[in-house]
This record gives C-alpha cells, structure tokens and sequence, in this order.
C-alpha cells in the first residue's frame, strides 16, 4: 500500500500550491477549511487522478470483503509460523488475524469402512452351533464386469485398466464382460482370456442374464442403467454390487432435476444409486456432485490412468495455436498458477504470496507496456465471477506487476486446454487435500514443469529436483530461488526441461499400487464367496511389476483412435432417460381431449334415454313376478346351493389355450420363480405352468399357480427363501387334485433355462413319448446333472460335493435330521450310503416323476425338512447364523449395504435330497440329454444290491410316520412351534372317522328337525271356521238373473 501512497501524494502537493495563492486574493475564503474539503470544492480533478483515487478504493474493498465461498473441510490451522519470512507489505494482515490459507479438506467415508470392519468380524466366525465351518476352495471367485460400450477412450481405459491391474490376485481368468455394445475393446479382452458378451439392454426390462451364476457384479459408467435396473428386482438383490462412475453429466443434471421439480426421475435415479453396495469415484470431487444420490454407500479409490491416456493421444495438438486464440505470443514463457478444485476463503491470500513470490522475476526498471515482457502470469481458478478478477488486478497493481503481466482465467472443464500451452505450472494451494491433485497430474503428463508446496500428498509421489520442485508452505522465499532458478532469460533451463520430461514418465502410473489396494480391500469386504470359492491371494504375493506400472501394452494399438467426446455420449444418454420418463408420465397420467359441447349433449341425451327405458322394464318385470306363483324353498335349500356354487366356481372361469392343451396331456412341467427378474427365463408352451413363490411378483395375463394362497407358509418371506422350490412342492402337493389332474409332474428351475440347460424341442417330444409308453415304468427322469455343474469343477462324488457347497457340514446336517425324524436315540451311522459308482445325480430341481410318486416324496420331504427347521431355526432366524454356510450377517444390522443375510441357509442341501430318496426308495434314475434326447439309466438296480435303505424309505413307513405326526398335530396338546403341520395337509384315520361322525350328526339332526317340523304341523291347533262362506256367483249368471228379473217386471 505503501507505493499506492507515493503515487498519489505528489498530485495532492501540486494542488494545494495552486489554491495558498488564490487564497491570498479572497480573504474571506481564508476560514480554516479540512484539506479534504478543499481538494474537492475547489480543484479540478483530471481524468488520471479518478481512476488512480477508484483503484485505490476498490483494493480496499476487495480486501476486506472478498470472501469466496467454498466448501467447508476439517479445521486446520496451519500458517505462517515466522514473521521474518513474510513479505513486508503483507505483515498487517499477521496482525489483524487475516493470515489464514483456508481449511484442510479430508474424506473418509466412515460409516462404510465401520460397516467394513463389523462385518469382517462377524464372518470371522468359524463356528457355530460347536460345528466348524470349513472352505473347500473348488473354484475360482467369478465376477461379471459390465461396460456400455467397448470403445477404447479415456474413460474406458481406465475403467479397463483397473480391472485388469487387479484381476491378477482375485480371479485370474474366472470373470465375464458383459456390454451393450461392441467395440475395438473386445479384442484386448480376447487377449487376455476374458469371454465377451454383448447384451440387450432395455431401461425398462433390464436383460436377460442370470446374475447368479457370479459372485459380485462390476458396473461401470451411468450408461448401464439397464443393467442396474435388472439388479434392483428379485432374485438379484442380494448380489454384491459395485458400481464405478467417471462422468460429471449426471451430477450436474441432478440440480437441473431439483430446479425443474423432476422429483420421480430424480427418485428413480436415487433407487439405482442405493441398489448398488459401494459407489467408487476416482477423484473427491465427483461424490460432492452426485450428492443428492448419496446413500451412504460412496467410496473414493482415487488413480486413474485416464489423464496420461488422454494426454498420450492429444499431444498432436500445437501449443502456438492454442497460444494465438488467447492472446499470447509463440514465445512468450507462461507460468500458470493453480489450486485446489474447491473454492475457500484463503485463496486470495494464496495468489497474493505466490505473486510477491515471482516479482523479482521482472526488473524494477521494466516499462509498464506488456510488449516489453516476454514472461506471463495467468492465474487459473474455477471462479468465474467478474470481481475475482479485479482482486487479482488490484493484487498485481499493488505489488507493482507490470500491466497486463498478471491475468485471471475461470477455467472448468477446457483446464487441458489452458495447461497444454503454458511452461511452468505452480500450484499455489496450501491445503492438505487426500488425494494428489488432479491438475497436476494433467500438467506432468503434459510433460510441464511443476512447483508445489510440500505439502504430504503432494511430497509422497514428487521428489524435489527429480521429477518437480517443492517448497516449504512456511517459507515463501524458498519459492523465489527455485523460480530464478528454473527460469533464465526468459527462457526454461536445461535441467528444468529434463525435470518436466521425467515427471511425464513417472505420472503415467502414477497411483498404481494405491488403486490395487483400494480395489482389493473393497472386494474383499464387498465378496461373500460360498465355501466352494477359494479366497483370493493376498496382496503381498502379487508380481512387483503389477504393482509399480499399468498394463499399457494391451492398449498401445489404439494410441491414435478417436472417438466421439464421453461427456456428449452421456449426454444424448441422459436425455433418452429423460424422454422415456417424460413418455411414461404423459402415459400415466393421460392426456385430456378438446371438449365438444354438442357431443356432450348427445352422450347425455343417450343415456337419459337408456335409464329410463331400464327402469320402465323393470318396473314390468316387478309385476310379472309378484302374478307368477313361486316355489317356497328351505334355508337348506339355500345353503345347499350356495355350497354347490362355492365348490363350481373355479371351474367356471375362462380357461386359455395352455390350459385346455394341459388337460390331455400326461406330463405337466412347473416352473417355481421369484421376482420379475426370472421373467425371461421362463416358457410359454402348455407343457410348462409358472408358480410364484410371491404373489407380488407373478407374471401378468397367464394362468401361473399362486404358492402362498396354496400354502399360507409361504406368505412368511423367512421360509419363501429358506424352502426356495420346495415351497413349490408343497404347494402343488396340498389338495393336488384341485390343481394337478395329470398322471405325471415335473419340476424345472428357471435356473437350467439360464444356463442353457433346459429340455429342447426333441427332448420334451422324447421324455413324452417314454412315458406314455411307459418305458422305464416308476422313474425319476433328470436332465440336469452334478458332474457338469460349474460348482463341481473336480467332479466329486456326492456327500463331497454336498459338504462342498454347505460349509462342510453337510453329511452331518443329513445324518442329525434323520436322526430326530426317525426318532433314533443311540449314535448310530445314520447317513444313507450314495456309492461313486461313475453315475451321476440330479441337481438344480430339474426332474419328472408320476404324481403318485412326487406326492409319496413330498411326504418324505416334510418330514425331513421339519426335523432340519428344528435345528437351524432358532440361531438362524434369530441371528442370522447358519452352518451350511460361511456368510453370516444379519439384514437388520447395516440396512442397505448387505440386504439380507444368508437366506437359503439349508436350500443347497435340500437341492441334493431328491436323489436320496429316489436311490434309497428303489426308483429307477433316467437321465435325459436336453439336447440330444438320448436317455441312459444311472445307478442300475444291480449296482445297488446291499446299499439301499429300503425300509426307511418304503413307502408304509412314511405313510404310518405320517399318520403319527397328524395325529400329534390334530391333538390339542400340540402346543410347540412345530414346521410340519404348515407344510401341507394333516391327514390321519381319525381325521376321516371324525368327519364321518360329523356327517352322520349332522344327518341325524336334519331328520330330526323334519320330525319336530311334522309333530309341530300335526300338534297345532286349528280355528273353527266362524260362518259358512258362499261362494258368489259369476259374473255372467249374475247378469242373467238381473235380466229375467226385469223381465219379469215388465210383464
């Protein structure tokens, strides 16, 4: 302020001189005046001494009240420390408590990382109930990637490069890459032994892929919301989800969406957003944008290799042109000063030691004019008010900058632009920011020379002097040696060009082993991996060269494609979402008609006329039916015809083309789903009958079977998951005759048609034919087989594969519950024998059998699934803890990060049971080739000499041990929470002679009430008739004897 001063104050002399001597002539102006009010009543004031007197006053202005606003972080105090390191015209601001560079900024999201740690707690149990929990590790984790298209831009590199950079220690071949479109891509994923998948996506439907086949589901880029959107129904939800977002389009669109009043579409956006488990941002600046979607469920993994990408396939660009448009000359030297990406209060104060910094830059005897000066300041921000810019005017003028040296430039998203035509890029923030600023990234992969602050996240990947400079933030001057040093004539030193050169080489992958852990450690507590996966390796045994670089080389051939800008694509995208909601709206709510009066009237003149004409006919009906003699008929009369009509009317609705095909057909084929996500899996033909689990989810316009109003059980969402297709079973099985009128019935899992696993066109024509032909008599037809499950790679035999995919507890599991259904109290070898003998066994619920036989198996299977609720209901139920399984959280403890804990805790187990009670029950085991039709019999009757238990599974054992639990369950003592009598029908000889007993009393007092009615008739008494009545004569008679009378008269 002080040179401000000295300019000004020579002007105020001069005129002063002027007035003493004009006062001399007018003595009556020598009163004592103020100088102040004499400079301004009695002098002329030029042009040049307003606007010096103006700029004065706007620096004081901006000074004391230019605050920009920013985002509020952590509190740190930090500044200068030492008063001798400050510029001398800036100590004031020491004293006056203005010497603050604003507030540190942190990020850590802290309710994910609590969830985090409380879940790897809970799975860190190995056992429960006493048994241990054990990981058998047959398989690889598979994970399913999906990308909207397979171009090879910025976006998608590093999208692509990340999954490939830590594939190595999670799966390492076992992933799938699913796309809405094509692209160059494909070929890198080919490469490297990925198969590719190109998908239909619809926003609406979704796809038609069977996610559970994975383990986890990637998502990348706003474009896959198709794909978000089959995830976010049923069966699906469960399914760990990570979903990475690149673009800014959506965020800023939100605000639009808040403005406008868009609050469904912005709703529909937020349900998508909170499906997934984690939402990962390579930078800090995307969650703040996107923060009306936040769920708690954000995560930063901040490295990307997009910029070094992107600067890679710009470099063509000429810096000179770029130079010309903005004003500068081709050899000027140009130092740009930059900051953090938020806007805070100390960013002033910032630039202001920066600049008193570079001043010894320009000699104090250069002229004013900008022609005279070859070196330029330009101060880039993302504050694009006009009174910025005047500050940093204001701030140059006070530190004598020559004019037109020091510009303001509010950059957004053109920063490469601007970057890639300066020399020297300092960043000017003070701020302990998390991750490494993103504008320098982009400035050293631009091979531009850099100074910053020594500041922790900057000092962990810049060495001073190697590939960048560094400056202590509390001494300033350090600053103005390395400026003088770098900078020499004009011009860039030797040693500074080679610096810049070094630092392009170390920032392309720059970050590499951050982003390896960050994506390690959020799959490892994102995963939940069955106990036949095997964990992933560990991080310490990675190769060090997938630690240190990215895996440039599969992209190095698309080094010069170019594609349409991501930000317009996304764009177009958005506003297809945009259309489509505005379509569905429109739809919604319709869309009023220009009114005509004319039609109006004549409407309502129609129907004046038609009320009238239906109430003048009813009237005449009314009359007709009071003249007519009507039959009086009993209240039992009635109740016996209500009865009738209750008992008819289902069948008396309107039965469909499927329905009347059924009828005479042998074989009729359910499908048990849950949720519209199995929609697309599902026939159509009239052999086949959908059953919803649910009646929420059922499919629209067809005669699907409705489990939970067959079975109220299944109306308890604890055992619709736990049962899965044996609520199905159940289901058809109670009261049958009502809903199953063929001689066989079958059972397909939406699952096998997923798979590609589901009975062809010649199959079903050949599993038909064997059984009207009766080819292999009572059997169980299979088309779905063990050895050729993916769960199975090793091919093992039975009860190891069963403990495989149950924690290793299976065989315990089965030998424990047939155990308390057979009422076994000493320990004996309770687990039936399932020899290896080079057949194989039926999986996925994918099977025939004749409806004799299913029902004789359902009744095995109730019992057998009471006995195994009696064990795992209570610490399941209660707290979440199953030991066929290894994952073992609770819903109710982290909301929407894991939707639900282990819901099928024994449904794999009971997956397998159908096999045991079809070996052991002397079934014949037939299986169906889908595709060939060829049928081959396993497990011969020869083969199985000596290892069947058949007494236990005949069937007069299960029917008299069925009878005994009927009995139990229609005794009023049977007052325990007990599973069987909900599973279908209680059924016992007491039960028919009850109702028979029922029939007859009720027989009995109908005759009895006909008798009282007969003796009440015949025991009342009667009046005596008062006078004898005289009929009246007809009305013709009478005529004619009036006639004679008169007659009579007149003669």
């Amino acid at each position: 302020m002080g040179s401000l001063e000295a300019g000004v104050a020579p002007l105020k002399r001069d005129n002063l001189g002027r007035s003493s001597s004009r006062n001399e002539r007018h003595g009556f102006l020598q009163r004592p005046r103020s100088r102040l009010s004499r400079f301004l009543l009695f002098k002329k004031l030029d042009y040049l001494q307003w606007i010096c007197t103006v700029a004065v006053f706007l620096f004081f202005v901006v000074l004391f009240q230019m605050f920009l606003p920013g985002s509020v972080m952590d509190k740190s105090d930090d500044t200068l420390q030492e008063t001798d390191t400050l510029p001398g015209d800036l100590k004031f601001l020491k004293e006056m408590g203005l010497l603050d560079f604003g507030d540190d900024f942190t990020s850590k999201p802290l309710k994910l990382m609590e969830k985090f740690q409380t879940v790897a707690g809970e799975n860190n149990l190995t056992v429960v109930l006493d048994r241990k929990l054990h990981r058998f590790g047959y398989r690889k984790p598979q994970l399913a990637l999906v990308f909207a298209d397979l171009l090879v831009d910025a976006t998608a590199i590093a999208n692509e490069l990340s999954i490939t950079i830590y594939r190595e220690p999670l799966l390492v071949g076992n992933e799938e890459v699913y796309s809405l479109a094509d692209g160059p891509a494909r070929e890198v994923w080919e490469t490297i032994e990925v198969s590719v998948t190109i998908v239909q996506s619809s926003l609406k439907m979704g796809t038609s892929v069977n996610w559970l086949n994975y383990d986890g589901i990637l998502v990348n880029s706003i474009e896959a919301k198709g794909v978000l959107s089959s995830l976010t129904q049923e069966p699906f939800k469960p399914l760990p989800l990570i979903w990475t977002i690149h673009e800014r389009t959506l965020g800023i669109r939100s605000r639009e969406y808040n403005s406008n009043g868009q609050l469904e579409l912005l709703n529909d956006w937020k349900k998508v957003f909170n499906r997934a488990n984690v939402v990962v941002f390579p930078d800090y600046v995307l969650p703040m944008l996107y923060s009306a979607f936040d769920t708690g469920n954000y995560y930063v993994i901040p490295g990307s290799p997009a910029k070094a990408w992107e600067a890679d396939t710009r470099m063509t660009l000429q810096k000179n042109d770029i130079r010309v448009k903005m004003g500068y000359r081709p050899n000027d030297l140009i130092i740009a000063i930059v900051g953090s990406q938020f806007l805070y209060r100390g960013l002033w104060l910032e630039h202001s030691l920066i600049l008193r910094a570079l001043r010894p830059l320009f000699p104090d005897n250069l002229v004013e004019s900008e022609s005279n000066s070859h070196i330029k300041i330009m101060i880039l921000s993302r504050d694009s008010t006009s009174n910025y810019s005047v500050a940093v005017e204001a701030i140059a003028l006070n530190l004598n900058y020559p004019r037109g040296v020091v510009k303001h430039e509010a950059v957004s998203d053109d920063v490469d632009t601007v970057l890639r035509m300066v020399d020297v890029v300092i960043y000017g923030s003070f701020l302990e920011e998390l991750p490494f600023p993103e504008i320098l990234t982009k400035a050293l992969c631009l091979e531009k020379l850099i100074i910053a602050p020594d500041l922790s996240n900057i000092r962990n990947y810049v060495d001073d002097r190697v590939n960048g400079y560094l400056f202590p933030k509390e001494n300033i001057r350090i600053l103005t040696q390395i400026i003088l040093q770098v900078i020499s004539k004009g011009k860039l030193s030797p040693l500074a060009r080679n610096i810049a050169s070094i630092g392009r080489g170390t920032v392309k992958n720059l970050m590499v082993w951050e982003t390896i852990e960050g994506y390690a450690l959020l799959l490892e507590n994102v995963l939940k991996l069955p106990s036949e996966v095997a964990l992933p390796k560990a991080i310490k045994e990675l190769s060090p060269k997938l630690k240190e670089e990215w895996q440039w080389h599969l992209f190095e051939t698309f080094l010069n494609s170019t594609y349409e800008d991501r930000t317009l694509r996304s764009d177009r995208f958005l506003n297809q979402v945009e259309e489509q909601w505005n379509q569905t709206q429109r739809e919604s709510y319709g869309t009023m008609p220009a009114t005509d009066d004319s039609f109006l009237y004549a409407i309502w003149e129609e129907e004046k006329s038609t009320v009238t004409f239906n109430t003048r006919k009813r009237k005449e009906e009314e009359e007709l039916k009071d003249r007519m003699d009507q039959s009086q008929r009993t209240w039992e009369d009635v109740y016996r015809g209500a009865k009738r009509a209750d008992r008819t009317k289902n069948d008396l609705h309107e039965r469909d083309e499927g329905e009347l095909e059924r009828t005479g057909q042998p074989l009729c084929i359910y499908e048990p789903y849950f949720g519209e996500g199995t929609w697309p899996f599902l026939h159509h033909k009239s052999l086949y009958r959908g059953i919803g689990l649910s009646t929420k989810g059922r499919r629209r316009g067809t005669d699907d079977v409705d489990a939970p109003s067959r079975l109220p059980l299944l109306n308890n969402p604890y055992y619709r998951d736990t049962l899965s297709e044996y609520g199905a079973f159940f289901a058809i099985a109670n009261r049958v005759d009502r809903i199953h009128k063929n001689a066989w019935i079958g059972f397909q899992s939406w699952r096998a048609t997923a798979n590609n696993a589901s009975l062809s066109s010649i199959s079903e024509n050949a599993l038909l034919h064997a059984i009207q032909s009766r080819r292999h008599g009572d059997a169980l037809y299979f088309w779905v087989r063990m050895d050729m499950d993916s769960r199975n790679p090793l091919k093992q035999d039975f009860w190891t594969f069963c403990d495989a995919i149950n924690a290793g507890n299976c065989k315990f599991a089965f030998s424990e519950s047939l155990k308390r259904m057979y009422g076994i109290k000493h320990d004996l070898d309770s687990l039936p024998p399932m020899p290896e003998d080079g057949d194989t066994w039926s999986v996925m619920q994918s099977w025939v059998l004749p409806t004799r036989s299913f029902l004789e198996f359902v009744m095995f299977s109730r019992m057998f699934v009471d006995a195994l609720d009696a064990q795992m209901y209570k610490e399941h139920h209660l707290n979440g803890r199953c030991y066929l399984n290894l994952n073992m959280l609770k819903a109710s403890s982290f909301g929407s990060f894991y939707r639900s804990f282990d819901k099928h805790c024994y449904s794999r187990m009971l997956e397998l049971l159908v096999n045991v009670w079809a070996y052991h029950s002397g079934r014949r085991m037939v299986y169906v080739n889908p595709e060939t039709s060829a049928m081959q019999e396993h497990h011969k009757f020869n083969s199985r000499r000596g290892k069947m238990w058949v007494k236990w599974f005949s069937y007069n054992t299960l029917k008299s041990m069925d009878e005994d639990m009927a009995e139990e369950a229609d005794s009023d003592n049977a007052t325990r929470r007990w599973l069987w009598p909900s599973t279908g029908e209680v059924v016992w000889q007491g039960v028919f002679e009850r109702e028979r007993n029922q029939r007859n009393r009720q027989k009995e007092k109908r005759k009895q009430q006909s008798k009282d009615k007969l003796r009440r008739m015949k025991s009342r008494q009667r009046q005596k008739a008062i006078g004898k009545y005289v009929k009246p004569l007809p009305e013709e008679e009478t005529e004619n004897s009036n006639s004679t009378k008169v007659a009579s008269r007149t003669l």
